[in-house]
Parts: structure tokens; sequence; C-alpha cells
């Protein structure tokens, strides 16, 4: 899958070697360089926009980039990492910010960078492939949506109070649009088409990069009255104090946007790195410690006046793909942020939020997973219907939230498609042996049970002998459900109920050991009785009908005991 702009996209990940000797930092200076200045060219209008986008001024953007960038470089876990604001971070920092104030967007991300270093130590860096990709698509795709939206006021030049939510925020919008400036239309227009048409013309600069500059450049000179970003402070970020959190109360008006915050940083950093992963050979990242690393840097970085960071992917492909295999290269972006903020500030301050919310256009449009939409649609429309659900709750709710109910859809997916995978009829010619009538067939039903995963099964049994009455024994063979949990047994004494009900006998052929003994200590196996449990479906059947058995039929004796033909 190609990779694009602020997109999310899931890769196989490869565990690699927590450290490596400083002397190999500089093994690749030439590639790191390039790699780390061409990434600062790409991070300087994404975090002015990124910035503006959270509901914060822009020279907050600059001191994530820079800290962060630099921090994470040092301690994370992907050699190549490139951190800084993201899309996504702003979707639910704006919602905070609004909220609360920056002040305890502050505190809120010092908790979120504990929390993630916690996570990092109990490593379960690991679990965000088990993330299905219906439910990374929709909440990227309502993240791209979100940037969108949120970029209108500042697209149409109005000047409007910022709303916590989606759509109070978009109505809010589309009320006041007869008052657009149109100075401020035609600059996010000229942003937009040189974004898309300049990487035909040359690909050393990037497109954000130039049409910002084009239309700074056309604002100041014939002097339009537009919204601009305000002065940037020619300094570096400076320590500075966050107010005291030492308020249980206040820890715990914030432990939602923290856990948010948290989740989000992870979840987009790890997938970062593991696109990472895919385009280079050198040393693959270590989940755990890049939560460690990013961790890091969200505690450090309030203290400089920044705002809560992530692995970007974009910048990160960038860093790839221009030579950085080190951490020398994320290193190289922060500090070339950083001079650029001592030179080049003041020409800052002429830049208008029209042209930023053109270059946040194009990045959400990109963002948009076009290509899983398609894929989702033309495979399953259950796994399409997880993405569409995820994607509006993102929207209408919040980021967090989505991913709750779209794993929970997701999870309760999976258990239905393993309940089906798990059970199978057996054709009568498969298993019955020969001389038996087919008379006596029709009464007998076979079914394999492979793994451990088939208690959602229980209600289909009742609907077969609903529509075939004339089944008088239930075979469940169960050679390959090497054990068994409180659910599956639960679910195993249902059918024993159900089949009880409708006069069927339910028998048990190739108990494993496991499964056996859980069903002992249950008193179970009572209930079902030994002397419907057999080593295998021949000696069941044999059972059955005994004017057709032969010597070897036996009940249940010993697990180990096993037949060819079971």
């Amino acid at each position: 899958m190609k990779v694009k702009s602020e997109e999310i996209v899931i890769a196989k990940t490869v565990e690699a070697p927590q450290f490596f000797g400083v002397n190999r930092l500089f093994t690749n200076l030439r590639g790191d360089l390039a790699g780390g200045l061409t990434a600062a060219v790409v991070a300087l209008p994404l975090a002015l926009a990124f910035a503006v986008a959270s509901g914060v001024e822009p020279k907050a953007g600059l001191y994530t980039a820079i800290v962060a960038g630099i921090v994470a470089a040092i301690f994370g876990g992907s050699p190549v990492q490139i951190t800084g604001p993201t899309g996504a971070m702003a979707v639910i920092l704006v919602g905070i910010v609004a909220k609360y104030g920056l002040e305890k967007v502050w505190i809120a991300g010092v908790m979120a960078g504990i929390i993630q270093i916690a996570l990092g130590v109990a490593k379960l860096g690991q679990l965000v492939k088990f993330i299905p990709y219906p439910v990374t698509a929709g909440f990227t795709n309502g993240i791209a949506v979100i940037i969108f939206c949120g970029q209108l006021n500042n697209f149409f030049g109005l000047q409007l109070p910022r709303q916590e939510h989606f759509l109070p925020g978009l109505w809010q919008t589309l009320t006041h649009v007869e008052a657009l400036n149109w100075a401020a239309v035609l600059l996010a227009i000229l942003v937009i088409a040189t974004n898309i048409l300049w990487p035909k013309i040359n690909t050393t600069i990037p497109g954000s990069l130039m049409g910002l500059v084009l239309a700074t450049a056309i604002a100041s000179y014939l002097h339009l009255d537009v919204p601009t970003i305000g002065a940037i402070p020619q300094a570096l970020p400076m320590l500075q104090g966050i107010p005291h959190w030492n308020d249980f109360g206040l820890i715990r008006e914030l432990i939602n946007p923290a856990l948010a915050l948290a989740a989000l940083g992870s979840i987009e950093s790890l997938l970062s790195a593991v696109v990472a992963d895919g385009m280079t050979v050198s040393e693959k990242h270590n989940s755990d410690r890049e939560l460690i690393g990013q961790g890091l840097a969200n505690i450090i970085i309030p203290f400089f006046g920044g705002i809560p960071a992530t692995g970007a992917i974009a910048r990160t492909a960038v860093n790839v793909r221009s030579g950085g295999k080190t951490r020398l290269s994320g290193v190289i972006h922060g500090v070339a942020l950083a001079l650029i903020v001592l030179t080049l500030a003041p020409l800052a301050a002429q830049i208008p939020l029209a042209a930023l919310a053109g270059i946040l256009m194009v990045v959400s449009l990109r963002m948009i997973e076009w290509e899983a939409i398609g894929l989702l649609l033309r495979a399953t429309y259950s796994d399409f219907a997880v993405m569409i659900l995820t994607w509006l709750v993102t929207i209408l709710f919040d980021l967090v939230l989505a991913v709750e109910v779209g794993l929970i859809a997701a999870g309760a997916l999976f258990i239905k498609r393993m309940s089906d995978l798990s059970l199978a009829k057996i054709p009568e010619t498969e298993v019955f042996p020969p001389g038996i009538p087919l008379e006596l067939s029709k009464e007998i039903a076979v079914y394999r049970v492979d793994g451990p995963v088939f208690f959602g099964a229980a209600e289909r049994f009742v609907t077969f002998l609903r529509e075939q009455p004339e089944v008088k024994y239930l075979i469940l063979r169960l050679r390959f459900v090497p054990n068994m949990d409180t659910t599956g047994l639960v679910a195993l004494e249902d059918i024993y109920h159900d089949l009880e009900r409708h006069n069927c006998r339910l028998i048990l052929t190739g108990l494993q050991p496991q499964v056996q003994q859980l069903l002992e200590r249950s008193g179970l196996l009572q209930t079902i009785g030994l002397s419907n449990c057999f080593e295998t479906t021949t000696d069941a059947i044999y059972s059955i009908t005994p004017q057709h058995s032969q010597p070897v039929a036996a009940n249940l004796k010993s697990p180990e005991l096993l037949e060819l033909n079971d």
C-alpha cells in the first residue's frame, strides 16, 4: 500500500535490538543530514498548520516539532521516526483546548506521557498490531473529515469563535459563509493548486512549502486584508513552569483527556514506526522503547510551551526516502527547525491562515483511505460496516470512543466468524462405516469442531434441529479442541439441554485431556454421561447401531487412543 501524507497503514512489525553504539550514528552522516533537513522543510508548514488546527499559537507547533523531534529521536524505539504535531492529535487537542485551556492541556500532556511510559515498561507495544484494519481505516477517515471541515473558517477568511465539537462548528461556518473573504479563498485555492501541481515540476522542494511562500508573498505584496498567524518569537523554546497539578481533583478532571492523548499518541506513533520498518532495511523499531521515548517527549514538551506530539508518518517517510537511517536524522530535523525559527521567524508573521488551511485540506484529502474503502466494499460488507461505524463515531463523538466502538464491533465479528469456521457439518459419506442403512444415517448428524472458539454456535443447533427434526443423534468431534474456557463450557451445556428438549442425544468423541478434565471438574461430563463419550466417531456410530457393531467399539477410556478414521 502506498504511503500518503499523514495516513495510517498497517504492516508487519519486526522486533529489533533496543540499542546500538554511538559510533554507528555517524556511519550514514550524509544520508541522515539529507533526511533530517528535508524532513525539517516538510515539517515547517505542517507544524504551523497543525498548531493552528489545535487551537493554539503557531509557535507551539514549532516548539513541539523541535523539542519532541529531538527527545523522541534519542530515546525512542525507531531509528528513523520523526515526531511532531500531527493531524490526528490536532483533532483531539482542539476540543481539549476549547474546554480546558492551554495550561490544563500541558498538565494532561504530562499525564499522557506518564501513561505511555507505563505502557512501554509493561511491554504492551505489540498490541497495536491487533487493531483490525477496518478500525484504523475508519478513524483515519474520520480524522480527515474533521481536519478538512475544521479549516473551512480559515478557508473562507471567517474569524469565528472556535467550537469544541464538530457539528456545532460546521453549522456555525455554514451559517456565516455569506461573510466570506474572497482574498482568503483565492489564496487557499492557490495553495491547494500548488500542493497538487508542484510535485510535477519539482520534487526537491515540498509543494506545501512552495504554496506557503507564494501565498505569503502575494498577500504581503498586494497588502491583502486577510487573517495571518501573527508574530512568532525569534528565539529558541525556553524552559518554563507549568501550573501545579498536585490537586487530585484536577488530575481526576483531566484523566479522560490524558487517556485520549496517550491512546492516540501511542497508536499513531507505533503505526508510523511500522510504516518506517516497511521502507527501510536498517534497524527495525522496538515498540516498547518507542512508547517510552514518545512518553518522555510528551512529559518534556509542556515545559517548553509545546503540545502533545506523535510520530508523523509523512515526515518519517520523507526522512527515509531522503536517506535517513539513524537517530541522528531525527536530531538534525529538530536542530534545523530551531535554526529556521532563529533566522526566519519574523517572516512567518505574514503567513495567511488561509494558506495553512489550504495545506491542511490537501493533507486531509490524502489521509482518506480511498483504497481501503474500495477494498472493504469488494471484500466483506461486515468489515465495511465496521469502518463506517468507526468513521461516524469519530466524527460525531471522539476518537477514543470510535476506537473502542470499532474494536467491540470487530471483536464481535471475529467471534462470529471463528464460530462459523470452527464448526462444520461432515457429510455422511465421509464418516459413516459401510453397512449403515441410509434411513439410520438421516438420524445421525456429525459436526467437526476446530479450535476452542465454538461457543457462538449454540443457537445454530437449535435452528438446525428445528429444520431437521428427524435427527436423533448429534456427534461432536472434539479431537482438534485443545482447550476450553468457561464460556465454551456454558455453551456446551446449553447445547446439551437444547438437544435434550428436542429428544436428541449429544455424543462427544475425541476428548483431549485438558477438555476432559474441565468437563469432569464442572460436573458436565457426568451430566452428559460417560456412555455418550467415545474415542472415535466410528465407535460412536457403531454404539448407536449395535446390530452393526464391530469388536473395536468402546466407550471413552484413554484420550491417547486414536483411530485413523477420526
